[in-house]
């Protein structure tokens, strides 16, 4: 199986806002934005069948329904990280008490009213694992996402610490591939 993590596109907040879980609207550039990746992913949808799979936040679902000629699964747990109270907060704002401990072990310290890095990479292995066990797996499968979600894939495939997650890139727009046979993944690249 090929599997494609697909980022959304730039979004229309300020630079430094918590947005995570938020439904923001794409950015004024969207449609530029939305042809670049779609000329990166041409050749991948011209080699044949996918099947798509995207979270229902806007900034996701419309690059996946304007690239995907086909139907498209929605799936709650490829939604972006859930920052509870921060949610749409400057994080420069955000009191220090709170923060602070969060700062020192977000992997397991959950955002106030939110989860933790481990509970998001719960629900997107969950995803992965369900995927994966269908009596025909896809072949070829696209993931549109968001890059915390994408980085704890990308860590439980390589088998790297959640606490490593944001040493990778993850820009707007990219497509990262992962190859899985045999029980075993492969990351073919990143941040493309």
């Amino acid at each position: 199986m090929e599997l494609y993590l697909i980022r959304h596109t730039r979004v229309a907040t300020e630079a430094g806002i918590c947005y995570g879980g938020s439904d923001v609207p794409v950015a004024d550039t969207y449609p530029e934005d939305e042809a670049a990746v779609a000329t990166r992913l041409a050749p991948i949808l011209a080699a044949g069948p996918v099947t798509a799979y995207s979270s229902p936040l806007t900034r996701c679902r419309c690059l996946a329904e304007a690239l995907v000629p086909g139907p498209i699964h929605f799936d709650d747990r490829l939604r972006e990280y859930d920052f509870g109270r921060w949610e749409l907060q400057p994080w420069n704002t955000l009191p220090a008490a709170e923060l602070d401990p969060w700062m020192a072990d977000y992997v397991q310290v959950p955002a106030p009213g939110g989860e933790s890095f481990l509970d998001l990479q719960a629900r997107t292995t969950a995803f992965l694992d369900e995927v994966l066990a269908q009596p025909n797996p896809p072949q070829v499968a696209l993931v549109f996402c968001h890059s915390a979600v994408i980085r704890s894939m990308l860590c439980h495939c390589l088998g790297l610490p959640l606490a490593n997650a944001f040493r990778l890139d993850i820009d707007y727009g990219s497509i990262s591939k992962v190859r899985y046979n045999q029980g075993r993944f492969n990351v073919a690249y990143t941040n493309a």
